[in-house]
C-alpha cells in the first residue's frame, strides 16, 4: 500500500514543479548587461575598463547563469557625448536585447540614456551620473542610481569645510549638467550654515589650459576655492592652483568630487590635505580591502567608488532576478527595492522610491607622503555621514514620490 502511493504522490509533485518552473521567464533566453562607458577619453580611468572589469567579475562570482540561463556582457564607448550615448542605448535595447545599460559617465549622456530607457521600457542603473535632477525632476521607474549624486557630495564636503572656518567660497565649475548640479547644490548648501559664495568661472570639460580660471578663483580671495568638476579638471585645477601659490597663500581648494584614480596621478606632495566625500575606499575595512584586492590582481590599480558601485548592482540586479523568477524590469526594479544593500560597497544602504540608492558616505582628507604606509594607502577617514543627512529626503518633483 505505501509503495503504491509513491507513484501518485511523485506525479503530484511533478505536477506542481511545472507551472513553478514556467513562472522562470528570461526574455531572448539570456540576460545581456551593457556597459556604456568612455572608454578611451578622459573619464575612461575611473571608469572605461574597470567598469567593465568590475560588471564581469560580478557575473562570474553571480556564476555566469541566473535561472539556468547565461549572463552576457557587452561593452560600449559613447566618447562623452549624449547623441552617441543615446544612439547606442537604443541599439542596444531595440536589436541586441540588452536588459539593462550599467556606469555612463558624466551626466549629459545619463540624463540622454535615461530618456531612452523611459521610452524603450529597460532597465538603467547609472553610477557615475551625479546630477541629482536624475532622481528628481527627471526620475524614472526605470533608472537607478547607484553611487552618489551632487548634493551628497556636497553636503559632505561644503558643509564640513564651512564648519572648520571656510566661510567664503569662489567656485571652478564645469561647464556641463554634472558641474552645475555640483556648484548649485554646494552653494545652498554653504548659504544654509551660514557662509558667502563670491562668484564662479565654467571651463567647458577638459580644457588643457586651466590658468585664468584658477587666477580670476585666486584673485577673489575666497577662503575656499571649490572644484566643482570630475575629471580630468578636477585634478588639473588643483595642480594648477598648487603651482600659483594658493595653498601658500592662504587660501584653500576643496573638491566636490576627486577620486582615487585622480588622487594617484595627482600623487600626495600636491594632494596632501585635500577634503573630500566618498562613497566608497578599498582599505575601509575587510570586505572592501578583500574584493578591492581582487580587483586589483585584473586592473593593477585599485577601484574608484563608480567601479566599485558597478559590481554592487549588478550583483544586486541578477539577485532580484533569481528572486523573482524573471527579468521583467518593473518586477526587477521592484525587487530591487524590498531588500537593505549591504555588501563590500555599501553601509547602511538601501533603494529608494525614487530609484537612488541611498548609503552612507564617508568625509576623507588626503594623507601626507610621511602618512602613507604602502602604495594607495591615501585616505584618512575624518567622519562618516548617514545616508539619509548626506542625500536628504526625495525631491517632491520625482513622480514616484508618493505625496
Amino acid at each position: 500500500m505505501f509503495t503504491r502511493n509513491l507513484l501518485p504522490l511523485g506525479a503530484l509533485a511533478a505536477a506542481m514543479l511545472a507551472p513553478m518552473a514556467a513562472l522562470a521567464q528570461i526574455s531572448d533566453e539570456v540576460v545581456k548587461i551593457g556597459v556604456l562607458t568612455d572608454m578611451n577619453g578622459p573619464a575612461s580611468t575611473p571608469t572605461g575598463q574597470g567598469s567593465v572589469t568590475a560588471a564581469q567579475m560580478a557575473i562570474d562570482d553571480f556564476g555566469g547563469k541566473v535561472l539556468g540561463k547565461p549572463v552576457s556582457l557587452i561593452i560600449g564607448d559613447h566618447q562623452l557625448k549624449a547623441d552617441i550615448g543615446a544612439g547606442l542605448a537604443r541599439r542596444w535595447y531595440d536589436t541586441e536585447q540588452v536588459d539593462l545599460i550599467v556606469d555612463v559617465p558624466v551626466s549629459a549622456v545619463g540624463l540622454a540614456v535615461q530618456n531612452v530607457a523611459n521610452e524603450k521600457k529597460k532597465l538603467l542603473i547609472v553610477h557615475s551620473t551625479g546630477t541629482a535632477d536624475f532622481h528628481g525632476k527627471f526620475c524614472s521607474p526605470y533608472a537607478m542610481q547607484w553611487v552618489f549624486d551632487t548634493r551628497a557630495l556636497a553636503v559632505g564636503t561644503a558643509q564640513a569645510v564651512v564648519k572648520r572656518g571656510g566661510d567664503s567660497w569662489f567656485f571652478i565649475t564645469d561647464d556641463y549638467a554634472f558641474g552645475h548640479s555640483l556648484e548649485r547644490d554646494a552653494a545652498s548648501v554653504i548659504t544654509a550654515n551660514g557662509g558667502k559664495v563670491l562668484g564662479a568661472v565654467r571651463p567647458p570639460l577638459a580644457t588643457p589650459d586651466l590658468s585664468s580660471f584658477v587666477l580670476q578663483a585666486q584673485a577673489s580671495r575666497a577662503r575656499i576655492i571649490g572644484i566643482a568638476a570630475g575629471p580630468p579638471n578636477n585634478m588639473n585645477e588643483i595642480k594648477t592652483g598648487s603651482e600659483f601659490g594658493v595653498f601658500k597663500g592662504g587660501q584653500q581648494m576643496a573638491a566636490l568630487l576627486a577620486l582615487i584614480t585622480d588622487i594617484h596621478s595627482l600623487g600626495l606632495p600636491a594632494a596632501q590635505g585635500l577634503l573630500l566625500t566618498t562613497s566608497f575606499y578599498w582599505d575601509m575595512d575587510d570586505k572592501a580591502r578583500e574584493w578591492s584586492k581582487r580587483y586589483f590582481a585584473k586592473m593593477n590599480r585599485m577601484p574608484t567608488m563608480w567601479q566599485a558601485g558597478v559590481y554592487s548592482s549588478v550583483m544586486s540586479y541578477l539577485n532580484a532576478i533569481k528572486e523573482t523568477g524573471t527579468d521583467e524590469p518593473l518586477k526587477v526594479a521592484a525587487k530591487m527595492r524590498e531588500k537593505p544593500i549591504e555588501d563590500f560597497f555599501a553601509r547602511n544602504g538601501r533603494l529608494r522610491e525614487d530609484n537612488l540608492m541611498v548609503h552612507d558616505l564617508m568625509l576623507v582628507e588626503v594623507k601626507k607622503p610621511d602618512e602613507s604606509k604602502y602604495p594607495w594607502d591615501y585616505y584618512r577617514i575624518l567622519a562618516r555621514i548617514s545616508g539619509e543627512e548626506a542625500f536628504g529626503p526625495p525631491d517632491p518633483a520625482c513622480s514616484l514620490v508618493k505625496k
